[in-house]
């Protein structure tokens, strides 16, 4: 049975080992560098909103967490929203209990939207993903990202918290 966790630095280097794989071999991240382990300690250190792991038998299976959605104090009750999965760990309801335990912390936090900005690779996993936990589409930013020789779109997905 798999749980859902507040990150932990000693949870840095299973979560460097579920995102590096999409930063190197996929479009769905911008990010073109992968994050170390010193990095993601960091990350976990310094969070203002949930940075959640679910693991099962000790290992990380995937992540999610809120960061601020922009920096002006305006936007201080907006968050956006990011997750991933081992690929080994998709398909079995981990996402879905993972990002609806996202949304809840958030809305527990004072967060009042939650935005996630999914890059269109061609797969509608994410954004059905998403779907189902209740975000609704709110709109496409065109060519707005350059990775492996694509120009790339992301879609903008809104949910309502408070």
């Amino acid at each position: 049975m798999s749980t859902i966790e507040e990150a932990t630095e000693a949870d840095a280097e299973g979560i460097t080992a579920v995102f590096a794989p999409y930063v190197t071999d996929s479009v769905v991240t911008f990010e073109t560098t992968p994050p170390t382990a010193d990095q993601w300690r960091a990350k976990i250190r310094e969070r203002a909103w949930p940075f959640l792991v679910v693991a099962e038998e000790g290992e990380i299976l995937g992540y999610a967490l809120a960061a601020p959605w922009r920096p002006k104090p305006a936007y201080r009750y907006s968050v956006e929203t990011t997750i991933y999965l081992a690929p080994a760990a998709t398909g079995r309801g981990h996402g879905r209990r993972l990002l609806d335990e996202l949304v809840k912390r958030c809305g527990d936090a004072g967060a009042r939207q939650a935005i996630a900005v999914i890059v269109d690779s061609g797969s509608p996993a994410s954004r059905n993903l998403h779907r189902a936990a209740g975000f609704t589409d709110a709109g496409v930013l065109r060519r707005v990202g350059f990775k492996h020789d694509r120009w790339l779109d992301t879609l903008l997905m809104q949910r309502e918290l408070g």
